[in-house]
């Protein structure tokens, strides 16, 4: 059979696609295809004669899992020589790790003992529920500050510990036990509104398949060959659930890289990759070394600054592209001098034909980028915030709510959300008295609002159940009064809001294919499940600035990594005796992600004084560029940007 789509791979690329069963390890270094490979290794299983439906492949964004299921098919569509039908009926499952929790969740609700159409909770939510936990345990929140204790209970869960196991465990603060407290009552909340938040997606899951035999076989059969992209990030739950739906052939091909291991602070273990061979002895192993994004300079600097960890198995990238250019290094007087350089650079960048959206500024810490912010408006050079999350701005959310809170009436988040939203003169105590069931109480008039809302409620779901998931959302605008009140306004804000709420209308239109009940339950599955990358609005042509946690998986011709300060970059956290060797390594590793985002150019800098909190300090630079070979890094003078010197004021040593 003709092979032409393997004779644009590298040996080691071809090696990965070929293999076609047991347990496989992929180390894919930064900018070695591994995407492609991954397309590739699913199109050469289905040549093979496996059964599309019966691949299961996970990522671990949206917009992921997006792309990869459309070069699947692409890739399916132009091989003539697979004779498949047009519009296939059988696709393999590509999927985050939350989404096909969803998925088996909703398959299996009576399992469960949950609700099919079961409420997700996005973070918003269960911080609004811890809070409301918070006083029901009789805490304030202004001592338990609700993020915090989500954050505890969100790596717990994460472990794949429950409430009534956090209880039983021997040493207990005062603050842990508050947490136990708290966790009991968000339970309570998260059954009251049949909801399940992000890390039930998993736990719950896990718990299905590890105590329910006939359920695991029945998903093993299912899915016979498993591909898991990004393994270096999964946690110890997403692990449990991989292991589980491996079945006795045990055709797992797990895709990574140990040195982009970033995410230990949302329970990423990077032991599940380096453990892999331990899990499964057979395994066969293929390194990934040929990079195709970076000049040899950048790469060069890349393997001499992550050499240095002990937690990894060793690859040294390479490269056929330009030799490139030297890394150069900017030293600001302070912030101000430093995002100056910056702006100046990426204007010269744009006036020589280097279009904005392929220039990148990375930084550790988001609150670095107000000052940034500052330079390039300064300058008029277009930029771009990346991590605002469209699913996150009011508008969205009060649609989504309609519609949730029509699939779900229990979902009194939702209800108490949306009841006086536009205003129906419905006040805080007559919505206190719905809630506490004295609905018969309210005067007449009163109740007719409230039953005038429920009519509305039941309309969307009639509507939700025979029309396509966009017709429901401009149902859902135009029907609650929303668009009459953005009209209505004169305010440029309420103009953007009826803008984004009939983007959030097209975007729906990928889900119209779908029947309309599972169209509308994917559409709510994803809008509660996007992450800093999954932006959905379209990125306008414009400088990006972002964290480096949040760049993962991107690319730019032209890199600027600001604040490379010991105390910011690597963090601060790391010079506090007792730090562990894994925690000091991830920050390196954050380095070296930072850097491999760059196709040409990589600039550093740093601020000699950096107002932190109000307070200014002088600064050493940062460790990682003495890590970088001097023949691959060069200097830009500090006075090629003319910013005045403040006085160092009110500096601590």
């Amino acid at each position: 059979m003709s092979s032409d789509y393997l004779e644009t791979l590298n040996k080691e690329q071809r090696d990965a696609v070929l293999i076609k069963d047991g347990p496989i390890l992929i180390l894919a270094g930064a900018g070695a295809g591994k995407t492609r490979v991954i397309t590739e290794r699913i199109h050469h299983l289905i040549r093979s004669g496996v059964t599309p439906s019966s691949i299961l492949a996970i990522t671990f964004t949206n917009k992921a899992a997006r792309e990869m299921r459309e070069r699947v098919e692409k890739s399916l569509r132009e091989d003539r020589n697979l004779n498949l039908p047009v519009e296939m009926s059988e696709r393999p499952f590509v999927s985050t790790f939350h989404s096909l929790g969803v998925h088996i969740l909703r398959e299996q609700s009576s399992k469960v003992g949950i609700k099919r159409l079961f409420t997700v909770f996005d973070r918003e939510d269960s911080k609004r529920a811890v809070r409301e936990a918070l006083e029901k345990a009789g805490f304030d929140a202004k001592t338990h500050e609700p993020g915090k204790v989500l954050s505890i209970i969100s790596k717990e869960k994460g472990k794949g510990i429950t409430a009534s196991g956090y209880a039983t465990r021997e040493e207990k603060s005062y603050f842990s036990s508050a947490v136990e407290q708290i966790w009991f009552e968000y339970e309570k909340i998260l059954k009251r509104d049949s909801a399940l938040d992000f890390d039930d997606l998993l736990l719950k899951t896990r718990d299905l398949l590890r105590d329910n035999l006939e359920t695991r076989n029945y998903y093993r059969e299912v899915w016979q060959y498993i591909l898991i992209d990004e393994y270096q990030d999964t946690n110890h739950v997403q692990y449990e659930i991989s292991k589980m739906l491996v079945g006795e052939k045990k055709n797992i091909c797990v895709v990574g890289d140990v040195d982009q291991n970033i995410y230990s602070w949302r329970g990423a273990d990077i032991k599940n990759i380096l453990d892999f061979e331990n899990d499964y002895p057979e395994t066969k192993i293929v390194i990934l070394e040929r990079n195709y994004r970076s000049t040899k300079v950048i790469l060069a600097a890349a393997n001499a600054i992550i050499e240095k960890n002990m937690l990894r198995k060793k690859k040294n990238l390479r490269t056929e592209n330009d030799q490139g250019e030297n890394l150069i290094l900017f030293s600001g007087f302070n912030e101000e001098h430093e995002a100056a350089f910056v702006a100046d650079k990426a204007q010269e960048f744009i006036r020589n034909g280097t279009r904005p959206r392929e220039i990148a500024v990375l930084y550790r810490a988001n609150f670095q980028s107000r000052i940034l912010e500052d330079a390039f408006m300064n300058t008029s050079v277009p930029y771009q915030v990346l991590g605002t999350r469209f699913f996150e701005r009011k508008e969205v959310k009060d649609i989504i709510a309609y519609l949730r809170a029509s699939l779900n009436p229990e979902s009194l988040a939702d209800l108490k959300r949306i009841i006086n939203v536009p205003a129906r003169g419905l006040g805080k105590a007559t919505i206190a008295k719905i809630f506490a069931g004295k609905e018969d109480a309210l005067p007449n008039a009163t109740r007719n609002k409230v039953g005038g809302f429920k009519k509305l409620l039941e309309e969307i779901e009639k509507v939700s159940k025979r029309e396509k998931p966009s017709e429901t959302i401009r149902f859902i605008i135009k029907k609650s009064g929303l668009e009459e009140e953005w009209r209505g306004s004169k305010r440029d804000e309420d103009a953007e809001r009826l803008e984004n709420a009939y983007e959030f209308a097209s975007f729906a239109v990928r889900y119209d294919h779908l029947s309309p009940e599972n169209g509308v339950v994917e559409l709510l599955t994803e809008a509660a499940l996007q992450s800093e990358q999954d932006e959905m609005k379209e990125e306008r042509d414009a400088v990006r600035l972002l964290t480096v946690h949040a760049s993962k998986g991107l690319e730019f011709d032209v890199v600027f990594v600001a604040g490379l300060e010991d105390g910011l970059f690597p963090h601060r956290k790391i010079s506090v005796p007792g730090i562990t060797p894994e925690e000091a390594e991830e920050e390196r590793r954050l380095f070296y992600v930072a850097i491999t985002r760059a196709r040409k150019k990589v600039f550093l800098s740093y601020a000699q004084v950096r107002s932190i909190f109000g307070r200014k300090e002088v600064n050493i630079p940062s460790e990682f560029i003495f890590d970088i070979p001097e023949e691959y890094l060069e200097e830009e003078p500090a006075d090629s940007v003319s910013v005045p010197r403040k006085p160092l004021l009110n500096i601590e040593f």
